[in-house]
């Protein structure tokens, strides 16, 4: 799939975007389990801009970051789904627990995250800022999350 590109590729195709005044979108995460709220946080992040970059937890930052058993989706799979979804224009996987180095490569206009961050804990908000782009916290969607998935599901097989 032609959407989902190496660190070095994405950034030569970001730099040409820019050079058209084109205005660059990026958001990061895990994305495990694809859900509704995932699909309406990126409908919206695009909103934003003109190109939406996802840069994806490879299945090492997942474990880093979540622990065992996670991933459940491998980062292959995942990055495909996503790249699927007609709001995301890149994706890229990275190996750090943080997207810092990335974002910091990129240089995207505008840094999103969801609702379960403030903007004072968004990785990459002060290099974002110091280049005159923004932070977005996009809203939350209740009841809508990765976690209560899996709790529906463990309830779901508790004692079997």
């Amino acid at each position: 799939m032609n959407k989902i590109l190496s660190k070095d590729r994405l950034k030569k195709t970001i730099e040409e975007y820019k050079k058209e005044g084109k205005k660059i979108v990026f958001t990061n995460g895990c994305f495990d389990i694809i859900h509704a709220g995932h699909v309406r946080y990126l409908s919206d992040a695009k909103k934003l801009g003109d190109i939406l970059v996802l840069a994806l937890n490879s299945d090492s930052s997942v474990r880093s970051i979540k622990g065992k058993p996670r991933p459940f989706v491998p980062q292959a799979e995942r990055a495909y789904v996503i790249a699927s979804l007609e709001s995301v224009d890149y994706v890229t996987i990275f190996d750090e627990d943080t997207p810092l180095l990335l974002i910091e490569d990129l240089k995207p206009h505008i840094l999103v995250k969801g609702g379960d961050w403030t903007e004072e804990t968004v990785v990459g908000r002060n290099s974002v800022t110091k280049w005159g782009g923004r932070v977005v916290i996009m809203p939350e969607v209740k009841g809508i999350s990765t976690t209560n998935i899996i709790e529906k599901i463990k309830k779901a097989f508790a004692g079997t």
